[in-house]
């Protein structure tokens, strides 16, 4: 039996594969999962959505799919709040067991 090594996640996918960008993509992947489960929990078909976030139906289903290369944190939290959403961003010191991060969480 040949024995496997199982290394924890850090929470961080994007880091675990040693991206660059790893804390934007986290950031970005979370931001898109909030918008899609409020689309899917108001049943928003794509036109609503490209209406209400003032995007083509073709953006809106890249969103949908988590193809995010073009959209910015910025512009992901700009739509939540364009479906009434707040978004909190709250700032504060790290303790010194760990780096600092960037979490997002949705409620």
């Amino acid at each position: 039996m040949v024995k496997e090594k199982i290394t924890r996640s850090s929470g961080n996918i994007f880091a675990d594969l040693g991206l660059p960008d790893a804390d934007e993509l986290d950031t970005k992947v979370r931001l898109a999962s909030a918008l899609n489960a409020i689309i899917l929990r108001k049943g928003m078909k794509q036109a609503e959505v490209g209406s209400a976030l003032g995007i083509n139906q073709p953006k809106v289903s890249a969103l949908m799919h988590y193809k995010l290369e073009g959209f910015s944190i910025e512009r992901l939290m700009h739509f939540l709040v364009a479906l009434n959403q707040d978004v909190e961003i709250t700032v504060k010191a790290k303790p010194r067991s760990r780096s600092a991060r960037i979490i997002v969480q949705a409620a």
